[in-house]
């Protein structure tokens, strides 16, 4: 490989393999970071005159994890350092940049850029966006005959822990290359501390220290677990018991109400929810603005979901259902002049204001997520959902807490599905009691009738004035 770095057999199956597109991930001690940052150093060294960047999402952890390891360890005799513009610059002409994009519109420093190595360490904290950006756009061969390359390494957990795992893990495919649609070449190759025998030398009782943390660390950092880790928001959320194992249409006679988070460039969430004659709620349908890759929406427009919404209900024999929306639906909307809520309600579709008190709602969806047991010890959730809810089942796992507000889960995750369903559980909670009834309709013209409370009281706006804020408190 070189003479100024020696390999384990884990990273030289990583230096050697010839995808496109590499993640080393899995648990930590593994020498992922170290394999990572001599990859770059590698390829500079192999093609004169090219171009790479290795990033962290910040620049504490950019500096302390990589600019710092390579300032001890790069020869100088191949390569010198420019502090000023945090880069190696090599006797061929490479360069070797350091970078980081802590805030999602940190990816535009790099819009006139061209890198023919882009590597990412800890990808989770990463998000879809930041990634799509810069390897789709900032990834080409920077002269003839080059091969461009992007290689990542991480443990699970963080941010970007939902699509990091769907893109590699959940291929269910490991030390082998497979091909995408498009002819990109990708693998995923696993990591266990057991892989660097120099961490084990040098400090015998990593592993047992390892061993001793709270089992979602352990899970996560010793094991390389990617169903399980540490930072989880809704770390009670269990599938053995709040996902059914087949489907079924609740009974007529159960009550049934719907909510949404609105999104257009990023997915809306529509929820149905049924009440059971014990008081659990089975959310037993879903519609999610899925775009084809994380938290990408589909950019319907708010007529397309009514009419998808309207669809659906008549389909099912329901009829005048009612339930929470994300307020923003009664902002002024681009189509046509409209707000969102005045599509809907065109189709006959009727919201009211989601509750926005996130701490209230997050802590009514972990009081869901609990288990009642019944007289025989067995657990009875207080909240389940039909596996056709993929996106629901797919999302909530993945999100975590914000670094800067603990008690709330971080934004940037794919969090849609999340909001909705407090919205459901804080809608209930405060008008559970209260006997749904149609909703009463307003024809004059110089009014809005988008608004019903829940015991059929009508809400009518003036037309001309807002509906932003929290008037209806």
């Amino acid at each position: 490989m070189s003479d100024y770095y020696q390999p384990t057999a884990r990273q030289r199956l990583f230096h050697s393999c010839p995808a496109d597109i590499i993640l080393y991930g899995g648990a930590a001690g593994g020498g992922k970071s170290e394999a990572l940052l001599w990859e770059g150093f590698l390829q500079m060294i192999e093609t004169p005159g090219n171009r790479g960047l290795l990033l962290r999402r910040t620049f504490p952890e950019l500096n302390r994890s990589l600019i710092t390891r390579s300032l001890q360890k790069f020869p100088r005799e191949v390569c010198r350092y420019h502090a000023t513009d945090k880069a190696w610059i090599f006797n061929n002409g490479s360069i070797l940049e350091f970078g980081y994009c802590e805030k999602e519109n940190d990816i535009y420093n790099y819009q006139s850029a061209e890198y023919g190595f882009i590597g990412f360490d800890e990808l989770t904290h990463f998000t879809y966006a930041q990634w799509d950006y810069l390897v789709n756009s900032r990834l080409r061969a920077v002269m003839p005959g080059a091969w461009p390359r992007v290689r990542a390494a991480s443990n699970p957990g963080n941010v970007g822990h939902a699509w990091v795992k769907a893109m590699f893990v959940d291929k269910g495919l490991r030390d082998v290359v497979w091909e995408n649609s498009r002819g990109i070449k990708f693998a995923f190759i696993p990591a266990k501390v057991e892989d660097n025998p120099y961490i084990l030398k040098y400090d015998p009782g990593y592993i047992e220290r390892m061993n001793m943390l709270d089992p979602k660390w352990r899970a996560a950092l010793r094991d390389g677990n990617w169903d399980t880790f540490a930072g989880q928001f809704f770390d009670t959320w269990d599938p053995l018991h709040h996902v059914l194992d087949e489907h079924f249409e609740p009974p007529r006679h159960w009550h049934r109400f719907r909510a949404l988070d609105w999104g257009f460039s990023k997915p809306y969430s529509v929820g149905w929810y049924a009440v059971t004659p014990t008081g659990a709620l089975y959310r037993y349908r879903e519609l999610y603005g899925y775009g084809g890759s994380p938290n990408q929406g589909s950019r319907e427009t708010a007529e397309e979901v009514a009419r998808r919404i309207a669809e659906i209900e008549a389909e099912a024999g329901e009829r005048d259902l009612i339930g929470p929306a994300d307020n923003q639906i009664w902002n002024s909307g681009k189509d046509a002049g409209k707000s969102v809520a005045e599509w809907f309600q065109d189709y006959g579709i009727t919201w009211i204001p989601a509750s926005k008190n996130r701490p209230n709602g997050w802590n009514e969806f972990r009081s869901r997520l609990q288990l009642d047991y019944d007289e025989n010890g067995r657990p009875q959730p207080r909240f389940f959902v039909s596996p056709r809810c993929e996106h629901f089942i797919r999302t909530i796992p993945t999100l975590v807490h914000s670094e800067s507000k603990p008690e709330d889960l971080d934004t940037d995750g794919e969090d849609h599905c999340a909001d909705e369903a407090r919205y459901a559980f804080m809608y209930w909670r405060e008008h559970g009691d209260k006997q749904a009834v149609t909703p009463i309709r307003n024809d004059l013209e110089d009014h809005y009738n988008v608004l019903v409370t829940p015991s059929g009281e009508p809400i009518y706006i003036p037309k001309g004035e807002s509906t932003s804020g929290e008037w209806w408190e």
